[in-house]
């Protein structure tokens, strides 16, 4: 397989309302389109989530440059080959620019073997739970995260994960969640590192008090001191992995036991080459996945990491894309397409160009 030609695209998708925890009110999207010379095509794309995207789209044209007219033998050695050149540079844009090649990279590879990607990143086809994570944000009053919750259950959702701060009144919130979530309905809860070192250990023990499987980000994914300290107080109840670029900043969480969940994000961890491999090596601590939004994409690394045990529904970057995958009875299956079986919605070049 030869890569004969690749353009990328800096969109910027504004939104509705500003959404999650960090209030997100624009996206720029970053998008590829690889075609080989086969005629396979690939596409492929990373974002910044409030911020702009012109130093990931110069990366992304640089990278361009350096494997067009070159083998894609597999996708992780054309990564492999990419990343080589951050050597002086470091992450940061480069591993946004590098995530949407990557993902263009296995998309065209195994539509040309005539595979759904999760089959090609040597997995199985399952079904693989949802969780509901839209719609709840740190402001909300307990009464709304209740009706949030009600929401979620009654669309099917396997379990859900209303976001809280620092304060006193998370307790009540996560309070009001649990008790209006049925029978059966997982919890778990998000702080977007919000919390300082005493207020993390407080929310900790109302979490494990209220029956939570996982509190993310209690405190920044660079204090792994503060994550000693909760880990020793509340083993394995810790949960991030979104702001990790790269798998080697993710080895402390596991290699220590600081996390129970690590959750690599597309564009900060760099593609799906990574997030593959950083799933694997949490396979091999014990570790579970749980994957930042996108999970119509995310299911197909599902299929290839056992350990992979739930996905977020988050709804962002849909819109702009057609083919996503439906959940169903609260589970999410690929779609019998090959490749990711995702394609750009009509006119989003045009409409969102930045």
């Amino acid at each position: 397989m030869t890569i004969a030609q690749i353009r990328n695209h800096l969109l910027h998708f504004p939104l509705r309302s500003p959404v999650g925890g960090s209030g997100v009110s624009s996206v720029d999207v970053l998008i590829t389109e690889l075609l080989l010379a086969s005629g396979a095509s690939g596409l492929g794309f990373s974002y910044v989530l409030s911020g702009s995207g012109k130093a990931a789209y110069t990366s992304a044209e640089l990278l361009a440059e350096s494997i067009v007219n070159t083998k894609l033998d597999h996708p992780a050695a054309t990564w492999r080959r990419m990343h080589a050149t951050f050597n002086r540079t470091g992450p940061g844009p480069n591993n946004i620019a590098i995530a949407a090649i990557d993902v263009a990279c296995w998309d065209a590879y195994s539509r040309e073997r005539g595979e759904v990607l999760g089959i090609t990143l040597g997995g199985t086809s399952r079904a693989i739970p949802v969780y509901g994570s839209g719609k709840y944000n740190a402001r909300q009053s307990p009464r709304e995260a209740a009706d949030v919750t009600k929401m979620h259950a009654e669309a099917g959702f396997k379990a859900v994960k209303p976001r809280i701060d620092g304060s006193r009144s998370g307790r009540e919130v996560l309070e009001a969640v649990r008790d209006a979530a049925p029978p059966g309905l997982e919890l778990m809860c998000d702080i977007n590192e919000k919390c300082t070192a005493s207020q993390a250990q407080r929310v900790m023990s109302i979490a494990r008090e209220c029956g939570y499987l996982f509190v993310e980000e209690p405190l920044p994914s660079d204090d792994v001191a503060g994550y000693r300290a909760i880990a020793r107080a509340f083993p394995r109840l810790a949960a991030l992995g979104e702001h990790l670029q790269g798998v080697k900043s993710a080895l402390p969480f596991l290699t220590e036991g600081l996390c129970g969940v690590i959750q690599p994000d597309l564009a900060m961890i760099g593609g799906m080459t990574p997030a593959l491999e950083v799933s694997r090596v949490a396979h091999a601590f014990g570790v579970e996945v749980s994957p930042h939004f996108l999970p119509g994409l995310f299911v197909h690394l599902g299929y290839a990491c056992p350990n992979l045990t739930w996905l977020e529904d988050f709804p962002l970057l849909e819109p702009l894309f057609t083919g996503w995958p439906e959940t169903v009875h609260g589970n999410l299956i690929a779609r019998d397409a090959v490749g990711h079986g995702l394609t750009l919605g009509e006119d989003v070049l045009e409409r969102f160009k930045a």
